[in-house]
């Protein structure tokens, strides 16, 4: 098969981007895979690219380039066809909507992946008929705006497939919206295995990954702490990851360790240039969010071989930790249990190495392997009903390409088109 991912940003960090890049690259052992990234801001992936997998992209945002896009009238016009409950809408403009639209009227695939709402519903409209059009839901549903939602309800239907990376947010999908003849599946993100050695559970570290927001609910984990120290000193705990660019969440957390006489105990890190390095270097990990949409750095620790002490909140920790077994769900935003589980694993070494070592094998799921099969015989599926889908689908889809245009004044915008083609990486 022929298939071809869209992504916001492929030369940027993050989860969607990691999780895209583990898919494409194990696809491309077996089929023709491409990365389109709508916007390049550096010369090359922070990430690396995916081997086997052909990367260009569509707007230039490097100030140095010769071909940045920065200073073309339409990028300073607000994006219609984008929609504006997704949060990235202010980075799109005009001249997204012609070389996104441009690209995948252009697009010589089998199948078409979108990772995130905003590429999702671009295309749901845009792309031609005799694509299989995915929209995968990196980000809990529950968690969007009413605008977004609404939008989901009503272009999502334009789409043959909607993966989940949880069951929970799958379900989420079939309850509150109606789309006839989409297919509804739960696909889990994937994280390959470590090529350095596991943790051996004999390290008095607790180590926790993540951005230094909120939701994060770091403070909780520190007051934790707070208790673990007060039983076992010798314990320590490291804490990875970078804030916003106020640094209030940062600078917040560094007076709680202060007011608690933590300094000699809980650490923040900062980025690491690779967590992978990192968690083996502990022997429990820790997770205290309000909510994960899924849960990655649960699966990386857990690869490594750390048992995970993580708050059972909505979507992914009680669909990876068998509580008990790899780690310990506790109840959201409770201090004495985060405490109480880990002090559960640093009082008992058998217990810690035995909940670590199923934590490898239990992990094994995840491997990119095995979730790209999953992945694979949902997209030779929909191929193989294509034909199908578009005779029924013909009337749907031009009742809901008639409910707005895709431009405004597209005729005038159709004269920028020499510029719309795609570059490669």
């Amino acid at each position: 098969m022929r298939i071809s991912f869209l992504l916001h940003n492929a030369y940027g960090i993050g989860g969607t981007i990691r999780s895209t890049f583990n898919l494409a690259e194990a696809l491309a052992e077996r089929h023709d895979v491409e990365i389109t990234s709508v916007f390049r801001h550096r010369d090359v992936p922070r990430l690396g690219a995916p081997k086997g997998v052909t990367l260009s992209y569509l707007v230039d945002r490097r100030k140095n380039s010769p071909g940045f896009d920065g200073d073309d009238p339409l990028a300073q016009r607000p994006a219609k066809v984008f929609p504006r409950g997704d949060g990235r809408h202010k980075q799109y403009s005009r001249l997204t909507d012609l070389r996104i639209g441009a690209h995948l009227k252009e697009l010589e695939a089998d199948v078409v992946v979108g990772t995130r709402p905003g590429l999702n519903v671009h295309i749901a409209r845009q792309a031609p008929r005799g694509i299989v059009k995915v929209g995968q839901g990196h980000l809990a549903v529950d968690g969007h705006g009413y605008r977004l939602r609404r939008d989901i309800g009503h272009f999502y239907a334009l789409l043959d497939a909607v993966t989940t990376v949880t069951e929970a947010d799958a379900r989420t999908y079939r309850q509150r919206f109606t789309l006839p003849g989409v297919r509804i599946e739960a696909v889990p993100n994937s994280v390959p295995a470590p090529t350095s050695a596991p943790a051996d559970s004999r390290a008095k570290w607790v180590v926790a990954a993540g951005r230094l927001t909120r939701v994060k609910r770091y403070d909780v984990l520190i007051e934790a702490f707070a208790k673990v120290v007060a039983a076992r000193p010798d314990w320590r705990l490291r804490i990875y990851g970078s804030g916003d660019a106020s640094g209030n969440e940062k600078d917040a957390l560094a007076a709680l360790t202060k007011a608690r006489g933590l300094q000699d105990h809980v650490f923040l890190m900062g980025t690491a240039n690779s967590m992978e390095s990192e968690w083996p270097k502990g022997s429990i990990a820790a997770v205290t969010s309000t909510a994960e949409s899924f849960g990655m750095t649960i699966v990386e620790a857990m690869r490594c071989g750390l048992p995970v002490v993580s708050t059972d909140c909505p979507h992914g920790p009680r669909e990876i930790i068998e509580d008990g077994v790899d780690g310990r769900l506790v109840p959201v935003g409770d201090v004495d249990a985060v405490a109480a589980a880990l002090l559960g694993l640093i009082e008992d070494d058998e217990r810690r190495r035995r909940a670590g070592q199923a934590a490898r094998d239990a992990s094994a799921r995840f491997d990119p392997v095995r979730v790209a099969e999953r992945h694979e015989a949902l997209f030779a599926e929909l191929v193989a009903r294509g034909a199908r889908a578009d005779a029924h689908g013909a009337l749907r889809e031009a009742v809901h390409r008639g409910t707005s245009a895709l431009y405004d004044g597209v005729s005038c915008l159709r004269g920028a088109a020499a510029g719309v083609t795609r570059r490669g990486a």
